[in-house]
């Protein structure tokens, strides 16, 4: 990783505010931090988007969202066989076909899967329309910073991290507090840089990392993002 983690011992999160604000000040004063092209903040929503907060406001730039969902197992939805994610019109899906093998082995079959897509992708348009109404920020020839609150498998920031590459953005990075150490090596292979604060050898939820992790509504984005 091109950022270096936290010192250890770690201390948790109090709450994605407070990972927001840590993780803004890592990125101001790392090598380069001053220096970012044209830097595009995004949240992904939603627990993202406080995290994006604190990033924008350490490098002064405007907050923006990037609405992005996890493609649930039919009963487990916890487990992801994917992510979908769409900005500024656009749209990206991400398929972690290993996961989706073994689903078909269990029994799990296509229309089940097709079907949890659709019904995503439905909230997909919902939330669009709900948190960017307007016209957002074009991404191409820019650094994108895509910011969230923590990562289990990875593939909503895969997703993510596709939908910039399709939109042209000069550089991609995946910015987040905390993540399973083996995600972050991976994301690499798709992000121009990740910046982890504390990149956990087997963080098993998100929720670990926080003293306090409670949900984030709408109504929460949307005073986040009428703030900028």
């Amino acid at each position: 990783m091109d950022y270096t983690a936290e010192p250890k011992p770690w201390q948790p999160f109090l709450d994605r505010d407070d990972a927001g604000t840590r993780l803004g000040r890592a990125l101001l004063e790392a090598p380069g931090g001053k220096g970012l092209d044209r830097p595009l903040v995004l949240g992904l929503a939603r627990g993202g988007v406080p995290v994006a907060a604190g990033v924008a406001r350490a490098l002064g730039v405007p907050l923006g969202v990037l609405v992005v969902r996890k493609l649930g197992v039919p009963g487990s939805p916890e487990v992801a066989f994917g992510a979908v994610a769409t900005y500024a019109g656009a749209a990206a899906a991400v398929h972690l076909e290993q996961t989706i093998h073994e689903l078909r082995r269990h029994g799990y079959g296509a229309r089940e899967l097709e079907q949890v897509e659709q019904e995503e992708r439905a909230e997909l348009a919902r939330r669009q329309a709900l948190y960017a109404p307007e016209p957002q920020d074009p991404a191409a020839g820019r650094t994108v910073l895509l910011c969230d609150d923590g990562l289990a498998t990875g593939a909503t920031m895969r997703a993510a991290v596709t939908l910039m590459r399709n939109a042209g953005a000069a550089e991609v990075l995946a910015c987040i507090p905390a993540a399973p150490e083996k995600v972050c090596a991976e994301l690499l292979t798709v992000a121009d840089r990740v910046a982890c604060l504390q990149p956990w050898p087997g963080l098993r939820a998100v929720s670990e990392a926080y003293l306090r992790f409670g949900q984030l509504g709408d109504a929460g984005v949307l005073a986040l993002l009428g703030g900028w």
